[in-house]
């Protein structure tokens, strides 16, 4: 028997007065006795694979359950009888969005557990006129604002089996009151809010430390793409910003602050750059930016990108998309922010195109994202050359929904992470999965069945030659995948997302700045003082690649054992190498000595860009004392951001730059910038370069033969 208890009443339960509860229980479950609060949450519809359909009768799935029980009308019922949801926020969004098809607003109601436990058993959700209101009579002109309540009786309640599978076994469809008119059902509290978004774009313009003025908000020209757009339809994009109010949860108060602030960082930046997305009818709707420095770190690492889709604005019912990566201390770098209206096909190819273009069309080898359908085929359009991962925490967070009591097992949990990042060929992949899904009984989970259709794109053992960079390891594994939440859902208003953006961005900066001075200060202390290939690596890398480096060659040198095999050339070597303490698992590793080419089984060079124990192993070996300058990757070096804009270290850049008007400018654009950046903060390294300015100046004039009076010294 369950127990039925009120659902807690939260941050999210705006109590709007006393309520009287029905004369009876709803769907005869004597359950009166409890008066439920409105929320207010903003309906997102996720396509990224939080929820699914099954048909009912299926009977894989609904063996000894009871049929759903309709009360009334069955019209625009059929899309929430018919899915399986597996968390209490997906089946609020559901209902939430069959309310916002029909036309009302809902609220949260009981819940029942399963005997002696906190794992609910079953959901009640009602219209939000549901119940009355003490001390309110009901009028033929104030029964049908949506403000009053009418006792109404229309509810939903979902019912979660074993398998924490959600599904709605009753529903009562007809109310007592009107329902919304379509042009009104942006306007329904639990649907697309008007009123969310509207109360502080002056809060957040304080914070970003300007002032708004009134008037007709002014798009942007010059840096910005969307400065293509003004020149075609200015006016007509002037216009749109109260139209937007129609297609967004923010007013056009909040669109001003957030332009006005996009603006100003351009007016600041010389390579800032912001997209603005327009629909059919010429609103805006999805919004990237990105600084000068994002286009200058992604030149330095463009090799990996996380692309994160999951983070919802509740307030706004907006995405805060970001694009990170790694920067050469392996700390997290940011390349840019979207804020999305929707999660369509055309909303992630725009964004998608908008970002190469900002990075000046470089394509990335590697990009992770969440699990989602609609993402996976954008980036087959516009990344077609780049390797597309799922990223590892994302299949796990989804597996804490889709997997119910399994989740608590320890077996089954070690068997799954090896499946994802334990083993050492796509083999030993498949026995592991199968033996998983035989002894837990998994044929016929249909998320597993879709998880392993995709194997390619989240099993390690699938993707040994594409680098990663680490991002997929534990520290950064943790840290990628909290990016924002400091910033999602604790702010009201666009402008003050964006600024929260800029500031992560600037206090990640600080700590690569930190870094770098260490780095220049003094190399690393090496634990073997006297071993040349730690002293070597402790001069090229970085302090803390140099500790992961430094922790592999000790591992390798005094935790592994190897057997040497014959081969018919005597400038080639063969080893198997064994770790202690790590199982039976043997790794290959051939070395040329007249080359200096090597390779491992293991391929983290591949994956990591760094050599791994069983290299460092053979390279003690044969006595050879320094790293091979080919397996010295320059992104994990202190000069890893050193003449990268110089096209005189590459020939053909060079002679390009020589030849071409634009890719000149470009180049020498991007050099000046990135000498800007590095001379921020710190007097004397600005008088240096204004000195090598005016004396470059000055160069320039003689070549010319002008005799204009040079400006005065701003190095003085």
């Amino acid at each position: 028997m369950s127990q039925v208890e009120p659902a807690a009443a939260g941050a999210d339960q705006a109590v709007e007065g006393a309520v009287v509860p029905h004369d009876e229980g709803v769907g005869g479950g004597g359950g009166g006795d409890v008066a439920t609060t409105e929320v207010q949450v903003a309906v997102v519809v996720s396509t990224s694979g939080d929820e699914r359909r099954v048909e009912y009768g299926d009977d894989a799935d609904n063996e000894g359950e009871e049929a759903a029980t309709v009360q009334g009308s069955k019209e625009g019922t059929e899309e929430l009888l018919r899915k399986v949801v597996y968390s209490e926020e997906a089946a609020y969004k559901l209902y939430c969005d069959y309310g916002h098809r029909m036309g009302f607003s809902i609220r949260k109601g009981k819940q029942s557990y399963f005997t002696g436990t906190k794992r609910i058993r079953t959901k009640d959700y009602f219209c939000s006129k549901e119940g009355l209101k003490e001390g309110e009579k009901l009028t033929d002109a104030n029964f049908n604002d949506p403000h009053t309540r009418t006792n109404c009786r229309a509810m939903v309640r979902f019912r979660v089996n074993d398998h924490g599978e959600w599904k709605v076994i009753r529903l009562v469809s007809d109310h007592n009151h009107n329902l919304a008119r379509p042009e009104e059902r942006h306007l329904l509290r639990s649907a697309r809010s008007l009123i969310a978004g509207r109360s502080s774009s002056v809060e957040a313009m304080v914070y970003a430390g300007y002032q708004v003025q009134g008037g007709a908000p002014q798009l942007p020209a010059g840096s910005t793409s969307a400065a293509n757009i003004v020149e075609n339809s200015k006016q007509h994009l002037l216009l749109s910003y109260s139209a937007m109010a129609n297609t967004l949860a923010v007013g056009t108060g909040d669109l001003h602050s957030l332009v006005s602030y996009l603006k100003s960082r351009a007016n600041e930046d010389g390579m800032f750059y912001w997209d603005v997305q327009l629909d059919q009818s010429g609103r805006m709707t999805n919004f990237f930016w990105r600084d000068g420095r994002s286009r200058i770190d992604y030149d330095c690492f463009s090799d990996v990108v996380v692309f994160d889709s999951t983070y919802r604005l509740s307030k706004q019912n907006l995405i805060c998309a970001p694009f990170v990566g790694v920067n050469h201390h392996w700390q997290t770098t940011m390349y840019g922010c979207a804020l999305l209206a929707d999660e369509s096909m055309s909303a992630f190819v725009w964004l998608f195109k908008s970002f190469l273009e900002s990075m000046g069309n470089r394509h990335p080898q590697s990009i992770f994202t969440n699990l989602d359908q609609v993402v996976s085929k954008a980036i087959e359009n516009v990344f077609p050359n780049t390797c597309h991962r799922i990223a590892h925490w994302h299949i796990q967070k989804n597996a804490h929904s889709r997997l119910g009591a399994l989740n608590v097992s320890k077996v089954f949990n070690k068997m799954f992470t090896k499946c994802i990042q334990g083993c050492d060929s796509e083999t030993e992949f498949e026995e592991t999965w199968a033996q998983m899904i035989h002894e837990f009984k998994l044929q016929d989970n249909k998320w597993l069945k879709k998880l392993y259709k995709l194997k390619q794109k989240w099993c390690s053992a699938l993707n040994k030659c594409t680098f990663d960079g680490g991002v997929e390891y534990e520290p950064q594994c943790d840290s990628l995948s909290n990016i924002f939440n400091s910033v999602a859902d604790k702010l009201t208003s666009l402008s003050a997302i964006a600024v929260a953006v800029d500031k992560l961005s600037e206090d990640w900066r600080e700590k690569e700045l930190e870094e770098d001075t260490r780095c220049l200060q003094k190399p690393p202390s090496c634990i073997i003082k006297h071993s040349d290939i730690l002293n070597h690596a402790a001069k090229v890398y970085t302090h803390r690649i140099y500790k992961l480096f430094e922790t592999d060659f000790l591992d390798g040198c005094g935790a592994t054992k190897f057997k040497e095999l014959p081969c018919e050339d005597n400038n080639t070597h063969q080893f198997e190498m064994t770790m202690q303490g790590r199982g039976s698992r043997v790794c290959t590793v051939h070395l040329n000595m007249s080359t200096m080419e090597l390779s491992c089984s293991c391929s983290k060079f591949e994956t990591m860009g760094l050599l791994c124990p069983h290299a460092l192993k053979a390279l003690s070996i044969k006595n050879i004392c320094k790293i091979p300058e080919s397996y010295i990757l320059k992104r994990w070096t202190k000069d890893a951001k050193k003449w990268v804009f110089n096209p005189k270290q590459y020939e053909s850049s060079y002679q390009e730059c020589m030849d071409d008007d634009a890719a000149y400018c470009n180049y020498v654009m991007h050099y000046a910038y990135d000498l800007v950046t590095k001379s921020q903060g710190q007097e004397e390294l600005r008088k240096a370069l204004w000195e090598t300015l005016e004396n470059g100046e000055k160069e320039l004039e003689k070549y010319l033969g002008n005799g204009t009076q040079y400006a005065p010294s701003y190095a003085a």
